[in-house]
């Protein structure tokens, strides 16, 4: 059985001022319901029943798998969690050095310091010149003066930070 349609023409006359600019005022508007007199079901509602248990079945392995996935994920995050790495350092040796995570948030604004102004110099020098590292002379001069020891301040400032950082999160 085909289902009916209703049709349903509504005429306004005019429609007020009209907003748009070049649009004709004397424009008609038109209202057209279009709808169906008979509602029908689907006639494939029985085999959508029978579908049901594998799409729950399907449902609950895409859950296990999305829980493994979040097993996994946690487990990286914590292996490369190096924060709880120096929290477990400090607190394995909070017996000897007590006081060692407080020692070194204190040093750090001086190690920053150092830090900033030996980069500060490095690219003065750098930026003073017209071309300082043109020659293998020039060039072995400027390492030997900044190469060391801003390598090793570096290294300084990534061992030191780290116990800081890890000590206050931990008295937190």
């Amino acid at each position: 059985m085909e289902p009916e349609l209703a049709l349903l023409l509504v005429n306004t006359d005019y429609a007020g001022p009209v907003s748009e600019p070049g649009a004709d005022p004397q424009a008609m508007n038109f209202q057209i319901d279009v709808s169906s007199a008979l509602t029908t079901l689907p006639a494939e509602l029985p085999a959508a029943a029978a579908a049901v248990p594998e799409t729950v079945d399907l449902l609950r392995q895409i859950l296990e798998v999305q829980r493994e996935q979040l097993a996994y994920q946690r487990a990286a995050t914590a292996a490369h969690d190096m924060t709880s790495r120096w929290r477990a350092f400090l607190s394995r040796w909070q017996q000897e050095f007590p006081d060692l995570s407080e020692a070194c948030r204190k040093a750090m604004p001086s190690l920053e310091r150092s830090y900033g102004r030996l980069i500060a110099e490095l690219t003065e020098r750098l930026n003073d010149d017209d071309d300082p590292l043109e020659t293998d002379f020039a060039l072995q001069d400027f390492l030997d003066r900044y190469g060391m020891r801003l390598a090793q301040m570096g290294t300084i400032l990534n061992l030191v930070a780290p116990l800081a950082e890890a000590g206050s999160q931990g008295e937190g």
